[in-house]
Formats: C-alpha cells, structure tokens, sequence
C-alpha cells in the first residue's frame, strides 16, 4: 500500500430525510462528542465504499431505515467542526412520502422528526446544513 507523507482529513456522510409533512429526521447521538445532542445521521465511510453507499449504511444503521435515491447536496469541512480532528463531510438528501419509523441503532440513542422549524440544539455544523439546505433546496411559493 501506498504511504502517503501528508496528514488526511477524515471523511463523513450525511443523510438529509425530509417527509411530505416538512420534517426532518435526526438522530440523538449517544456518545461523544456532543452526546445526547440531536444531529443528521451519518457517520464515516469505509474505505471500500462509495459516498452513496456509505450513506445508505450509515442511515440504515442509525434509524433502521432504507431509502432508495439520494442527492448529493454540499460538501462541508471547517477545519474546527469536529472536535475529534479534521472532518470533511459530504451531505445526501431525499424526501420521503412518509415518515417511517425509526429504530435508533449503532451509536445513535434516539431518532425521531422534527418539524423543519422547530429543531433541538444541533451538535457540529448541523444547524448551518440544514439552514442552507432550506435556503437553497426548499423553496416556498
């Protein structure tokens, strides 16, 4: 295998769900960091899989729940927005006709919907995410 001499970031994925009824779906996250904060589901890729897939995964394993196709939205990578080192995620959306329900799993405590405009407090950057997201992909007539 190749060495390479430069640090690498880690790499992430994101899953944005949103329902017919104008929500979103989270995670309470059930370690640290930010732990029993709310947040997307999503988690590392393996470094055999692609971005999609390992969003498929991390959804599936955080709620129990499958979707089929999802949109790549943005790209995100601060350089103070994961505590535990440098973090480039990647963010998926897709809508759903209805909200399945969720079975927290892996290292998520909880998942639930949330109404898009009454969150809980977000860990990371989830808040800015989300605000952008509803900026740019959300339009209201």
């Amino acid at each position: 295998m190749f060495t390479y001499k430069y640090p690498r970031p880690a790499v992430t994925v994101d899953a944005i769900l949103i329902s017919k009824k104008n929500s979103v779906l989270l995670i309470q996250r059930g370690g640290e960091p930010f732990k029993d904060k709310w947040a997307l589901p999503g988690g590392f890729i393996e470094l055999d899989e692609s971005l999609e897939d390992a969003c498929h995964r991390e959804l599936e394993e955080e709620t129990g729940i499958r979707v089929g196709e999802i949109t790549q939205f943005k790209a995100y990578g601060s350089v103070d927005r994961d505590p535990r080192g440098r973090t480039i995620s990647v963010i998926f959306y897709s809508f759903q006709e209805e909200e399945s329900v969720p079975a927290a799993g892996d290292d998520a405590a909880d998942a639930q919907w949330f109404a898009l405009d009454h969150l809980p407090e977000l860990a990371f950057d989830h808040q800015i995410i989300l605000d952008e997201f509803k900026a740019e992909v959300l339009t209201t007539d």
